[in-house]
């Protein structure tokens, strides 16, 4: 057994896995106490590397690109002290840091781990059901629909459609960016029907609007993650280079269907400006977005 306990977390490997817990201290990220322990199984790690520093270092772990959900659903945009996969180290424990790397290592070695792109997650992702109240709202996750509810705050239009719930069967993709405290984020659920729409997360009805409290608007994450490693597999979308990570899975809309779609939001908002929800430049402006997106 190889192991490491720091205030930042500690990392185990017995052999075939890599066993990460988060620390309790007040510096820990929220995120990394709520997505709590992570099992990284041997065949889904490309590398791991120490990198020391005057006063602390850092250990560093690479996963094979499609192996975990929570690095596809995030595009590698978690900032570095939330990144799980990431271990501050004393200075003086370094020799200790040094010898767990070398272990996964040679572990890694001796297996013929390969580094390539995986065909499938080798890590679940975050258990279900799983809720996080966010600036905009609160989405929830039961494994088989997404349910938002907007909040008081929200946009007007949003709130006039009433709470969204979306089957698993009918997500495309999710697109997922964090609020950084200078710059808005935005969790958005792609469906067959709004793949080619172009809303600001502001007005979009199957998106999250992130501009609150970065710290409590970054556990988003773990919705986009859950969601995330219940869609296909990025390796199986067809008519495409994997390695090239598309924006948009395969099933997406036939043209023959854009029309159908598009005349369906047409009428949805035609009816909120009919009954006073929208205003005539905000029907004129999301009337314009829409028709721009198709």
């Amino acid at each position: 057994m190889a192991e490491i306990i720091q205030r930042d977390g500690a990392w185990a490997f017995d052999g075939t896995t890599v066993r990460i817990t988060p620390g309790l201290h007040r510096s820990v990220p929220l995120f990394r106490q709520t997505y709590g322990e992570i099992a990284v199984p041997l065949e889904a790690i490309a590398g791991v590397v120490f990198e020391p520093e005057r006063k602390r270092g850092r250990l560093r772990m690479r996963l094979r690109e499609g192996a975990d959900p929570l690095l596809h659903a995030t595009g590698g945009r978690l900032p570095d002290p939330a990144d799980p996969y990431r271990l501050t180290v004393d200075i003086d424990r370094s020799g200790v840091a040094e010898y767990v790397a070398e272990e996964i290592r040679r572990a890694l070695l001796l297996d013929q781990i390969p580094k390539d792109a995986t065909k499938a997650y080798l890590l679940p992702g975050p258990p279900v059901p799983v809720s996080v109240r966010s600036s905009d709202g609160t989405v929830s996750f039961d494994g088989t629909q997404v349910r938002i509810d907007w909040s008081d705050t929200s946009d007007r239009v949003k709130r006039a459609t009433g709470p969204r719930i979306v089957d698993v069967g009918d997500l495309v993709q999710v697109e997922w960016l964090p609020n950084s405290g200078y710059e808005d984020g935005f969790l958005r659920f792609v469906t067959r029907e709004t793949v080619y729409a172009k809303l600001s997360p502001e007005k979009d009805p199957y998106a999250l609007d992130l501009w609150g409290s970065a710290r409590r608007d970054l556990l988003t994450a773990l919705v986009a993650t859950a969601v995330t490693a219940r869609l296909p597999h990025p390796s199986t979308r067809t008519g495409v280079d994997y390695a090239e990570r598309p924006r948009l899975a395969a099933s997406v809309p036939p043209p023959s269907d854009h029309h159908d779609v598009l005349l369906r939001r047409l009428r949805e908002l035609g009816e909120l400006h009919r009954d006073g929800v929208l205003t005539d430049e905000e029907f004129a402006l999301t009337k314009a977005a829409v028709l721009r997106g198709f």
